[in-house]
């Protein structure tokens, strides 16, 4: 009784060995995949955000954080196609490896490691929820406030000689000659009454035009020389004031970056908190930030994508799993190699088209959450009468 307890515990360690071996294997491609792919898509929208110096006026280190902070998005967008490449690589190289056949003929069933993939796959749809409900909306978040927060680093960047330029709300620079600081031939046209400083305190100006011979741009401010501002006052009439020297502060100005907080950079909390608002009616006519009443389904949307999406996860493992099925002509392994790789790719497109509809009705709500709970006991039952058939 003592060797067939020893040889039994023997058996068993060996197994954990087994399963920990392939987690691991698992587990080191999805990590491996998933940063590979992030940091591409980051490379790409990072190149995007180059707008925030070049139009906005931002400073390097403010771009830099700004893109740092978007990356976690990313990560959440890609986390359910790097399991899907992970799992797929995972079972390939084994079978080069002849590590499955090895697997079978020690008595491992196959049902039990399609059970660890599942169980992997739960793990996986755990960091996707962590991520999409709390790391994700807290990182835009404060991506956002740091848009907010920070001020133009300086105006150097948005002057282009023989261009007009808008970056700020209401005020339009015009210049003809530009060489490092220096600026010439300088036109201004402010229609939102941001220059209202230059005037006297009883001027009611609509809006003003400034022209100057020259300029130097220190940071936010450019000092102006020779020149003149022209108003155009309330009462229809315009007046003209001359300057050797003036001072343009633009400290306070409002750039044309959106600043408003968007619904995916919302926290998880007030999603659940305007949907109850909305569905039940027992949350006080308080508003509710960035919850539109007129356009519930936008918020529904939102809440599906963080939180019904990572259900179809475990729908991946059982599809990847029929790979395991046996079969004798190499040409058919390689061919239901790619079917299920491209059914779960499939699964995977579909989940991300058709949360766009979970928001429109409840029917398409109630659909899209209950198609997983549905789908996988109906191929987990099919996979397992599979390796039933494969053992008789």
């Amino acid at each position: 009784m003592a060797k067939v307890a020893l040889i039994y515990k023997q058996i068993l360690m060996l197994k954990n060995k087994i399963y920990n071996y392939i987690t691991l294997e698992l587990i080191k491609s999805f990590i491996l995949i998933l940063f590979s792919l992030s940091l591409i898509a980051w490379t790409v929208r990072a190149v995007n955000f180059l707008d925030l110096i070049v139009d906005s006026g931002y400073s390097t280190a403010t771009y830099f954080t700004y893109s740092l902070l978007n990356l976690t998005n990313i990560m959440t967008k890609f986390i359910p196609l790097s399991f899907l490449l992970a799992m797929l690589l995972t079972i390939i190289k084994l079978e080069r490896q002849n590590e499955l056949l090895i697997l079978w003929t020690s008595g491992i069933a196959k049902f039990k490691i399609t059970n660890l993939f599942f169980l992997i796959s739960i793990l996986i749809l755990l960091v996707y929820i962590l991520f999409s409900t709390v790391i994700t909306p807290t990182a835009l978040n404060k991506s956002r406030s740091l848009i907010k927060q920070s001020g133009v680093d300086s105006v150097t960047n948005l002057l282009k000689p023989n261009a007009f330029s808008d970056a700020f709300k209401g005020l339009t620079f015009y210049i003809e000659e530009k060489e490092n600081d220096i600026v010439k031939n300088i036109f201004i046209k402010d229609d939102g009454n941001n220059l209202k400083n230059l005037l006297p305190e009883k001027s009611s100006a609509k809006n003003k035009t400034i022209i100057a011979k020259r300029g130097l741009v220190n940071k936010n401010r450019i000092i102006l020389e020779k020149g003149f501002i022209q108003s155009y006052e309330a009462n229809d009439t315009v007046r003209i004031i001359q300057f050797n020297k003036t001072i343009l502060n633009l400290d306070n100005l409002d750039n044309r970056v959106i600043k408003d907080v968007k619904i995916q950079e919302t926290s998880t909390f007030k999603i659940l908190s305007c949907l109850k608002n909305h569905y039940y009616k027992n949350i006080s006519e308080g508003y509710v930030k960035n919850c539109p009443k007129n356009n519930i389904a936008i918020v529904v949307e939102t809440f599906s994508r963080r939180v019904l999406m990572p259900l179809y996860i475990p729908l991946v493992s059982i599809l990847i799993s029929f790979m395991l099925i046996y079969t004798k002509n190499k040409k058919t392994k390689i061919l239901n190699r790619y079917m299920f790789f491209m059914l779960s790719f499939i699964l995977l497109v579909l989940a991300e088209l058709l949360v766009r509809f979970s928001g429109i009705s409840k029917i398409g709500f109630y659909t899209y959450f209950l198609t997983p709970f549905i789908l996988f006991p109906i191929l987990y039952l099919v996979l397992i009468n599979k390796f039933w058939k494969e053992l008789r």
